[in-house]
């Protein structure tokens, strides 16, 4: 049987899942996703690479009309697709949707606020600014050289009003599949 994949689900997916975690256990550190995601097929590797890692039938996503993201994604994971202030996982590919995103996204509750979303970003390869960063997780400040749609990611956030410990986490993915994380608590310096 000729398989148009060849992401192995628990193999594979254990191995993205390790590197999601040491991610965003210590924000801003780099992971290359890239040797999982090459055994993706479509226009969005590592999007996929996430989204097959971390949806299954009993998550939910929005990707601001995507139609090939969102066909995969059901494809592969048997996630439904909600509107984005429902959805547990948004997917950002264009900078004008990212605001958006922030602004719209769940933010869970005192109670239960692990029932906030992810937003996952898709950045450009280029760095053209320094980020410095401070919160769990970092000892002190790390600065990373990044992309400026991060920096906007991080400042809109920064204007929501999130009581502890409500808020959005980030995990921003480029086109070279490598991956790092903004946590919730996780700030800009300065």
């Amino acid at each position: 049987m000729k398989k148009i994949h060849d992401f192995d689900i628990v193999h594979d997916g254990q191995h993205v899942f390790r590197l999601m975690l040491k991610a965003m256990s210590n924000p801003l550190q780099r992971v290359e996703l890239a040797p999982y995601a090459e055994k993706l097929y479509g226009d969005n590797k590592a999007f996929l690479t996430v989204a097959f890692t971390l949806l299954d039938n009993e998550t939910t996503f929005f990707t601001f009309g995507n139609t090939a993201l969102r066909e995969d994604i059901v494809s592969l994971t048997l996630s439904s697709e909600v509107d984005c202030s429902h959805a547990d996982f948004i997917f950002v590919e264009q900078e004008d949707m990212l605001k958006t995103a922030i602004e719209e996204a769940k933010c869970g509750t005192l109670a239960d606020p692990h029932k906030s979303a992810t937003i996952v970003v898709k950045i450009p390869q280029k760095k053209d600014i320094r980020l410095t960063m401070t919160g769990p997780g970092i000892d002190g400040t790390i600065s990373i050289d990044t992309n400026a749609m991060v920096e906007k990611a991080v400042t809109w956030r920064g204007e929501m009003y999130f009581e502890y410990p409500q808020g959005l986490d980030f995990l921003f993915v480029d086109d070279g599949g490598t991956l790092f994380t903004i946590p919730r608590l996780v700030k800009k310096e300065g």
